[in-house]
């Protein structure tokens, strides 16, 4: 009797299953591939999404046995399991939001116990906010107008199945680290020559983000030259945005941070230009924009998100409003003027920007462009316990109250509001209890610390920016020298890349041996050390032994070969087992990963910001229009 009803019930799971699979898979395009296309004009480089379709498997229950029923709900409940109910693609919105810039879903071989990974979009769906702006240029005026991308926030994640995991092979780690690769080739002739972009998750969703943007500047707010005729300007910026207890607020800043930034800088060039003045704004007045921007975006994520939802005075409406304020990101935003050459970073948290620099041996020198901010830095520590007298525990064990690592970040509104409006947060929505040692807030600030440096593009400078999971692979020096390895192989600027490789040689008495194995890097920064910035803590976790032996050049996206070689480089079992391990347990062992290089030099103009092909995924790279 046992053993029939054993049967039975296997019998009608087995059918139970066989029709969700039905419902599911008739609802799904039958090639399982999802593209985002479409990219916005010059003046944002970043992507659209294509139509989201909205799917649901279905369940009749019918006149069965009891042990039937039995059999579905136990069908159910590993369904449920075993993938979500609802899964969307992106919506194709005249929206500046992107998600992740998935074009295929990446697909391994079909090892044992290997599934292919399946896209589901996150979206909040807060109401759009009519008081948002965006920059845009038209003919000789430099104005704002209603920001598209303040509507619901969305990002794309890998729905992964559970089972087991076998390695990767070289190939398909290679297909894995190259997915999310762009690459731009800006012919505009104005001291930029190209930039390259990679991501590689280790969350699921991925909790960095990254926007990059351009504004050609009218003659309203552009520098007159010495007959006093108004010329134009580029001003560009790059970002990376390193999120912490979600996605929410490193998509919101992808979104909003740049116009806040673009609007602040407006407001401080434009005066100075109308009174046709040769002198420009003081550089003191330019870092006070930027951060004045940077301050108002988190004041309307932190403390208006709050007004916001009293207003709506739903839970819903409450989770869309204040998940940018509950978790966290740190930001590391770049801005080049074409006209002065003055290249600034803005630096809110620990991701990190280093400036690579050409000598005349044909070395590289490595020259940090920003300082990290966390509870172990001597000034920031310094700088929480001057504001914070009385309170020991204002930074304990290198964190702040002894919880949160960034000393600076967007968002993180329980270190910034006070108990009473925390406790209203909890009584009438949802959130957790004030920390124990919360006193006087705020804690966190999102004020960034700007640094201003010349760039030279005759000398073929380049800048590497990414969040901290680059840094606590490789040091300053070794991400320079491995760029200065990769320019050798692949030139962006022939006259300086040709002038390095050959004194490079030289300097090592024609040694081709030695030179394939050394980076080309002035390494005497790093014996030193530098005030303020960490060391890679991953060595000792992976017990690596320091070496340029280990370094290799494999890749024509420079992101993507320094991610490479963070992962292990030559050692392949090293890169595919790292590349393998699935989320949330590849946390463990690197964190996400956003890089950007960007490259200087001369050019003449002859065209504008178009997709560099052999280095970006495929389906990614698309003509700016």
């Amino acid at each position: 009797m046992r053993r029939a009803a054993d049967r039975l019930l296997r019998t009608a799971k087995r059918s139970s299953v066989g029709r969700l699979c039905t419902a599911r898979s008739s609802a799904v395009n039958p090639n399982r591939s999802q593209k985002f296309a479409g990219f916005r004009s010059v003046s944002s480089f970043s992507k659209n999404h294509g139509p989201f379709q909205t799917f649901q498997s279905a369940m009749y229950l019918r006149q069965l046995s009891a042990a039937a029923i039995v059999s579905i709900v136990a069908s159910g409940l590993w369904y449920y399991r075993k993938e979500p109910d609802h899964k969307r693609e992106l919506a194709d919105s005249p929206t500046t939001t992107r998600g992740l810039p998935y074009s295929t879903p990446f697909v391994p071989g079909q090892p044992f116990g290997q599934i292919e990974p399946q896209l589901m979009t996150l979206r909040s769906t807060v109401a759009k906010d009519q008081s948002q702006r965006s920059p845009v240029v038209e003919d000789d005026r430099f104005f704002v107008q209603e920001l598209a991308s303040s509507g619901p926030i969305i990002k794309s994640a890998e729905v992964q199945s559970i089972s087991p995991h076998a390695m990767l092979t070289p190939e398909e780690a290679t297909q894995k680290l190259r997915h999310l690769q762009e690459s731009y080739q800006v012919l505009r002739g104005r001291g930029v020559l190209r930039y390259d972009i990679v991501q590689l998750p280790s969350n699921n969703p991925i909790e960095d983000d990254h926007a990059e943007k351009l504004i050609e500047t009218s003659s309203s707010v552009s520098l007159p030259d010495q007959t006093g005729d108004s010329t134009t300007s580029d001003w560009m910026f790059w970002s990376v945005f390193d999120g912490h207890g979600g996605w929410t607020t490193s998509a919101k800043l992808r979104q909003v941070l740049t116009s806040y930034v673009a609007r602040e800088l407006n407001a401080t060039y434009k005066p100075t230009f109308t009174a046709h003045s040769l002198v420009p704004p003081s550089a003191a007045s330019v870092d006070a924009a930027i951060k004045q921007g940077f301050l108002k975006c988190d004041h309307d994520i932190v403390h208006e998100s709050i007004i916001k939802a009293q207003k709506a005075n739903t839970k819903s409406a409450a989770a869309d409003l204040l998940g940018p304020a509950l978790s966290g990101s740190c930001a590391l935003l770049s801005f080049y003027d074409s006209h002065s050459k003055d290249f600034r970073v803005a630096c809110t948290g620990d991701s990190r920007a280093v400036l690579g620099r050409l000598n005349p041996n044909g070395t590289w020198t490595a020259q940090p462009l920003s300082e990290d901010q966390t509870g172990g830095t001597p000034s920031e520590m310094a700088r929480l316990r001057a504001e914070h007298p009385g309170e020991p525990n204002v930074v304990a064990h290198g964190r702040i109250l002894g919880n949160l690592e960034p000393s600076r970040a967007f968002g993180d509104a329980h270190y910034k509001w006070a108990r009473d409006i925390q406790d209203m947060v909890k009584k009438n929505w949802f959130g957790r209890s004030p920390l124990t040692l919360l006193k006087t807030p705020p804690y966190v600030t999102a004020e960034p610390v700007v640094t201003t440096t010349r760039v030279m593009p005759e000398k073929g400078d380049f800048v590497v920016l990414a969040t901290d999971g680059l840094w606590e692979m490789l040091t300053n020096e070794e991400v320079v020298g491995l760029v200065g390895r990769w320019l050798e192989e692949n030139p962006v600027n022939s006259k300086t890349t040709s002038s390095a490789s050959s004194s490079w040689t030289r300097s090592f008495l024609g040694s081709k041996a030695r030179s394939d194995v050394l980076l080309p890097v002035n390494r005497l920064q790093e014996e030193i050390g530098q005030p303020g910035q960490r060391s890679p803590i991953r060595r000792q976790q992976w017990d690596i032994t320091a070496g340029d032996e280990r370094f290799v050049v494999e890749d024509k996206n420079a992101a993507t070969h320094l991610v490479r070689n963070a992962l292990g480089g030559r050692d392949r079992d090293m890169v595919c087992g790292l590349l393998t391990l699935p989320s949330p347990y590849s946390r463990r062992y690197r964190d996400d990963l956003t890089v950007e290089v960007i490259f200087f030099g001369e050019a003449q103009p002859c065209g504008d910001v178009v997709p560099n092909v052999e280095a970006s995924a495929p389906g990614t790279a698309r003509p700016k229009l």
